[in-house]
């Protein structure tokens, strides 16, 4: 019931797909993904998930954004 809520309140998967809200929270993620291998590189063990992305928001986000918002 609350998944095909979901999917009517959403609309069309694939127009949702093509938004650029959507690519950019994409993109966010992959650049979060890449964040965390690298730190946890660095201290030796998976720093996880929720630590790597505060991190990555607390020093990396604002930068990031607006150099990708530039190459748009």
């Amino acid at each position: 019931m609350r998944r095909a809520r979901l999917k009517s309140d959403l609309g069309d998967d694939a127009a949702l797909r093509r938004s650029n809200i959507y690519r950019e929270f994409l993109a966010e993620k992959e650049e979060i993904l890449k964040h965390k291998w690298l730190e946890s590189e660095k201290a030796g063990h998976d720093i996880g998930y929720d630590r790597a992305l505060i991190d990555w928001i607390m020093n990396h986000r604002e930068k990031w954004r607006t150099a990708h918002r530039n190459k748009a």
